[in-house]
C-alpha cells in the first residue's frame, strides 16, 4: 500500500498539467487574486480535439488524434509549438499551453498561450504520411488558427518543413498566400534569420547575466548540459565563445566529462561521424544519470521535462540552473533546490528566446520586410536581459524564488489586460 501511494504521488508529481496547477496557484495566492480571476487565469480559453482520418502508404486507413488549446488570448493571438509523439496527451498539451501565456508575458511580448499536438510515432511514418497528417490536421483547425487568432510553430518531432505544410494548407484555403500563420518556417518562405538558434541563444543571455549577479567570471565558469540537440547544443556553443567551460554533455545514450573543457564543435562532429557523443577521444564516458549531478556552476536542461524531481533535487551540485527544456524541475523537487541555495531561472525566462524570435518573424511577415540577423540577435538579447532583471528585482522585492517571482509578474501583466479590457458580456 506504501509503494502504490508512492508511486501515485510521484506520478502527480510528473503530471504536467497539475505542475502548472499548482505553479500557478502559488502565485495567484501572493498576488491576492480574486476567485473569478483565478479561475479566469486558470483555464483555457478553448480546448480543441480533433480525429484525423489519413490514408497510409499500404492502403490503410488510420484515425490521428491531434489537439489545439487556446489558454489565454487576452494580450494577443494564441501561441505556441505543435508536437508529434505518441504519448501526446490532452493534459500536457494543455499545461504547455498556459506555460505559454506565462512566458509570453514574462518577456513581455503581445501573445497569449497555445499549444497543439498529435498523438503518432513519426518514427513508422513516413514523410508522406506526415504530410497528409499535417495537412488533415491544420484544416480540422482551420477556423481557430491563424495570424490574428493563433500562430503555431514547430515543437518536438516537427520543423520548418511541417509549418510550411501548415502554411500551404491554411493559404490554399484563404485563397491568398498567408505566411504569418506559423512560425519557424523556411527563410525563403517568410522564415527569420536567427530563429533556429533563439532558444539557446537566449539560454546563453539569461545564464550570461546570473554568473555576473554572483560575481563569477565566464573562465571560471563550469557549465553541464543536459540534451546536446538545438537548444543545449546552441547554448553550449555560445556559453562557449563566451569563454565558460563546457565540462559535461549529457545526451539520451550517455555522457561525456572533461574538467578541463570540452571543444563544442569538435563533439558536434564527432557526434555527427557516429551518431552518439559517447567514446570521444577528448572526454571521459560517464553514467548519464551520474553526470547529472557533477559540481558545476550551471546546469542546463535542455531536453525534457520531469528532470529534476523530488527524487533527485538534494543531488543536484550547480549554482544556476538555467531551464532550457519545458518543464524540467517538479514543483516539489523547487522547495529543496531553494533550500539548498540553487538559483534556478525558470523555463519561461529561461527558454523564451525561441517565442521571441518567432515574435520578430510573425512581425517581419506581417511587414512584409525583414531584418539581418545581427538585428534580431540584438533585440533578442535586449528583451531576454531586460526580462531577466526585471523577474530578479521582483523576487526581491516580493521576497520569493524566481519562478515565483516570474509567475506572479506574468499573471499580473495578463490579469491587468483583462481588466483593461473589461468582461465582454
Amino acid at each position: 500500500m506504501i509503494a502504490e501511494t508512492q508511486a501515485a504521488g510521484l506520478d502527480r508529481e510528473l503530471n504536467p498539467w497539475i505542475s502548472a496547477e499548482a505553479r500557478f496557484n502559488q502565485a495567484a495566492g501572493r498576488l491576492a487574486l480574486d476567485e473569478g480571476m483565478r479561475k479566469m487565469l486558470s483555464l483555457p480559453a478553448r480546448e480543441v480535439t480533433v480525429h484525423v482520418p489519413v490514408t497510409l502508404d499500404d492502403g490503410r486507413l488510420e484515425v490521428f488524434t491531434g489537439y489545439r488549446v487556446q489558454h489565454s488570448i487576452a494580450r494577443g493571438p494564441a501561441k505556441g509549438g505543435i508536437r508529434y509523439a505518441p504519448d501526446v496527451t490532452l493534459d500536457e498539451v494543455r499545461a504547455l499551453a498556459s506555460w505559454m501565456t506565462w512566458k509570453c508575458a514574462v518577456v513581455n511580448i503581445p501573445y497569449g498561450g497555445g499549444k497543439g499536438g498529435v498523438i503518432c510515432d513519426p518514427s513508422i511514418l513516413s514523410e508522406f504520411e506526415l504530410e497528409r497528417i499535417t495537412r488533415r490536421y491544420t484544416a480540422e483547425l482551420i477556423d481557430v488558427i491563424g495570424p490574428e487568432v493563433d500562430i503555431p510553430a514547430p515543437d518536438i518531432n516537427t520543423n520548418e518543413r511541417t509549418m510550411a505544410w501548415i502554411m500551404d494548407t491554411y493559404s490554399m484555403h484563404k485563397r491568398q498566400n498567408v505566411t504569418a500563420v506559423v512560425t519557424g518556417k523556411p527563410l525563403n518562405l517568410g522564415g527569420s534569420r536567427g530563429r533556429p538558434e533563439a532558444t539557446g541563444r537566449g539560454c546563453s543571455f539569461v545564464t550570461r547575466e546570473a554568473l555576473k549577479l554572483f560575481g563569477i567570471a565566464p573562465s571560471d565558469a563550469r557549465i553541464v548540459v543536459q540534451g546536446f540537440g538545438n537548444v543545449g547544443g546552441m547554448g553550449a556553443r555560445l556559453l562557449a565563445a563566451m569563454g565558460c567551460r563546457i565540462v559535461g554533455v549529457i545526451e539520451y545514450d550517455g555522457a561525456v566529462y572533461n574538467d578541463h573543457g570540452i571543444d563544442v564543435e569538435k563533439l558536434m562532429a564527432h557526434r555527427r561521424s557516429t551518431g552518439s557523443i559517447t567514446e570521444f577521444g577528448e572526454a571521459e564516458d560517464m553514467d548519464r544519470d551520474e553526470a547529472l549531478y557533477m559540481p558545476c556552476e550551471v546546469l542546463l536542461p535542455a531536453a525534457k521535462e520531469n528532470i529534476v524531481t523530488s527524487l533527485n533535487a538534494h543531488r543536484i551540485r550547480a549554482r544556476v540552473l538555467c531551464e532550457g527544456a519545458n518543464g524540467p524541475t517538479t514543483p516539489p523537487a523547487d522547495a529543496v533546490l531553494r533550500e539548498n541555495g540553487v538559483f534556478v531561472i525558470p523555463d519561461i525566462l529561461a527558454n523564451a528566446g525561441g517565442v521571441t524570435v518567432s515574435y520578430f518573424e510573425w512581425v517581419q511577415d506581417r511587414q512584409g520586410y525583414f531584418w539581418n540577423e545581427q538585428l534580431v540577435n540584438d533585440r533578442l538579447e535586449e528583451i531576454m536581459v531586460n526580462s531577466f532583471h526585471d523577474v530578479v528585482r521582483y523576487s526581491a522585492q516580493h521576497d520569493v524564488d524566481n519562478r515565483t517571482a516570474a509567475y506572479m509578474l506574468a499573471l499580473d501583466r495578463v490579469q491587468f489586460a483583462i481588466k483593461i479590457r473589461g468582461i465582454y458580456a
